[in-house]
């Protein structure tokens, strides 16, 4: 038995293994997954001296609870939450030391959706495909947390960084996120073409991994029928039969029949990832590069 783990108390609502994902197979049926705020796992890795790709936790809404059996260094990010150890307050957004056997609490998140928590020499679940995340569609990875899993840490590659916190961007108070039409834009009436990019709509609470699914005004196809299967990528803005867009996160399917509308600029995903059910969303079109 390995001292250098993590023992889980609390799972929360949904706890993952998360790195940079396994791009490259999309031909195999593969999404490339990986953390959903990429900017946020990359900062709280390089808080406690990790390399950017070590794996890390994401946690959604309600935080977990994690009881390590050495001595350790983490940093929590992402969303704003609370955070204690041994019962007694703790830094958000910096490095803390953990003693072995203390109990590090990870809160419920004041504000936006995911957190993110990295450990000293990152969290050593057996890679897959080159990755070590959890890929909720494919189910390749290790499985969502659960209470008693244990989990195995690596070797620290580096000192902490020398901070007593950094900045960090706020989860949005309104969603604007850049598109490039089509490629089946035609597939649609001028008038939804038009209401995609000029009306509000709103963040639903269906909305995974897999894609963030809105709620507003209804999409009018030109066109019936579907499309045969085609490759989808990531913040492809599908528009299923129900009318209302769905953006394609990291645990997209790599195909589908239902058309696409437009694409999200990849930048603006992260804070997607952070919108909470109820965000306004507005979609502004920019020419293709």
């Amino acid at each position: 038995m390995t001292d250098r783990a993590l023992v889980v108390v609390r799972a929360g609502a949904l706890t993952t293994v998360q790195d940079r994902g396994r791009p490259g197979y999309a031909h195999l049926g593969v999404p490339r997954s990986g953390a959903l705020d990429p900017s946020a796992a990359a900062l709280v890795n390089r808080l406690v001296g990790n390399p950017p790709d070590a794996a890390v936790l994401e946690t959604t809404l309600d935080g977990c609870a994690l009881r390590p059996r050495s001595s350790v260094t983490v940093a929590v990010g992402g969303a704003p939450c609370p955070v204690s150890v041994g019962g007694r307050p703790a830094a958000w957004g910096a490095p803390v030391v953990v003693p072995p056997g203390e109990l590090l609490e990870v809160g419920t998140a004041t504000a936006g959706v995911r957190g993110y928590v990295a450990v000293c020499g990152g969290i050593a679940v057996e890679p897959v495909l080159g990755s070590r995340a959890t890929d909720l569609l494919s189910g390749l990875g290790p499985a969502p947390l659960a209470v008693g899993m244990v989990l195995p840490l690596g070797v620290p590659a580096g000192p902490p960084a020398r901070v007593d916190g950094v900045p960090q961007p706020r989860p949005p108070a309104e969603l604007v996120l850049r598109v490039t039409p089509g490629p089946r834009d035609d597939w649609f009436t001028a008038r939804a073409v038009w209401d995609l990019t000029t009306r509000v709509y709103r963040v639903a609470a269906a909305s995974n991994r897999i894609g963030l699914r809105t709620e507003g005004p209804v999409l009018e196809r030109a066109r019936p029928g579907e499309l045969p299967s085609e490759g989808m990528v990531l913040g492809a803005v599908q528009v299923p039969p129900d009318g209302r867009p769905v953006v394609f996160l990291a645990d997209h399917p790599t195909t589908g029949g239902y058309p696409v509308i437009a694409v999200v600029r990849a930048a603006d995903l992260p804070a997607a990832a952070q919108a909470l059910p109820g965000t306004p969303v507005r979609f502004v079109p920019v020419r293709r590069r």
